[in-house]
């Protein structure tokens, strides 16, 4: 396992939607949004994370995502590219174009739908690692991948991956968080993926944040990071009730309808346009996220 300088790949690191226009990914908007989060303070981007919907995306269009979003930052903050995909073969071409891109980390999705065996997890890392010199990390969501990694299975890879850095929980499982720093220490990376344990799993240890919530309300998300990181515990709590009912509402309906209907409520981006099987929000749910920011006072 690699051992990272103290402050690097840590604190807020929102994963950024994807623009569309006209069914084709507005790459001028994309590069404004990386600009909005450097401005927002935000301490990296995410790029092709859940929230960026790559699964409606060609490898050409991720890899591009990639090279635009690292030619907006212009160095000012780390780029972590999600490169995982259904395929060991489509992950190593994500990998391998994001390296020479000149991204900072890479974020593994574990392989979904195919419901692999513990053991295939471990050779499947441990191979793609041994593909690339970048610090990597476990992209942890069952929800959505349909696979859960047990700790001996993180334990296992962190012994044979020396790139091996972290991983992003997406999980609604705290005592996890307490084990894994237990069991590799505190310098292992993990960031929290679900909006509503963002205070308390990095009251417990974690690094920092991957939340969807970043794209509209970073510059809250990275105070609150700041914020645990001087031990003002009070301050890191009153941003996370401040944050509570749009936390929620990030999942009202299938991440990222409401957050795309949110950020061009408030300007953040042009449209808010998604690819099928994505769906805009309904009128009801308008209504409803319409209720959200009028009592956030965004609106």
């Amino acid at each position: 396992m690699m051992r990272l300088p103290k402050d690097f790949l840590k604190g807020s690191i929102p994963p950024l939607i994807t623009p569309f226009r006209n069914g084709k990914v507005d790459y001028d908007a994309y590069a404004g949004l990386v600009e909005f989060q450097v401005k927002s303070g935000s301490h990296g981007i995410l790029v092709n994370g859940t929230t960026s919907e790559p699964s409606t995306l060609t490898v050409e269009e991720r890899n591009r995502i990639v090279d635009v979003a690292i030619e907006a930052v212009r160095g000012k903050v780390p780029i972590v590219a999600a490169t995982g995909s259904q395929s060991f073969a489509e992950t190593e071409v994500l990998t391998k174009h994001a390296e020479a891109a000149g991204a900072d980390a890479l974020l593994i999705v574990t392989p979904y739908y195919i419901r692999p065996p513990q053991r295939g997890l471990v050779k499947y890392y441990v191979d793609m690692g041994k593909r690339t010199k970048l610090p990597w990390m476990i992209y942890h969501i069952p929800g959505r991948a349909s696979v859960s990694v047990t700790l001996n299975t993180v334990l296992e890879i962190s012994k044979k991956s020396s790139n091996f850095v972290g991983m992003k929980h997406a999980v609604d499982d705290l005592g996890f968080v307490s084990t894994c720093l237990d069991a590799l220490g505190m310098e292992f990376r993990i960031f929290v993926g679900l909006e509503d344990l963002s205070y308390p799993m990095m009251a417990v240890g974690a690094c920092g944040l991957m939340n969807a919530v970043g794209n509209l309300q970073p510059r809250k998300l990275a105070r609150m990071c700041e914020a645990i990181w001087k031990g003002d515990l009070k301050r890191a709590q009153k941003l996370h009730y401040e944050l509570f009912e749009i936390n929620q509402a990030v999942f009202y309906d299938t991440n990222p309808i409401p957050m795309k209907y949110m950020m061009k409520k408030l300007a953040i981006m042009p449209q808010n346009e998604h690819r099928l099987p994505m769906m805009s929000a309904t009128k009801e749910l308008e209504k409803r996220l319409n209720g959200v920011l009028k009592r956030a006072k965004l609106i």
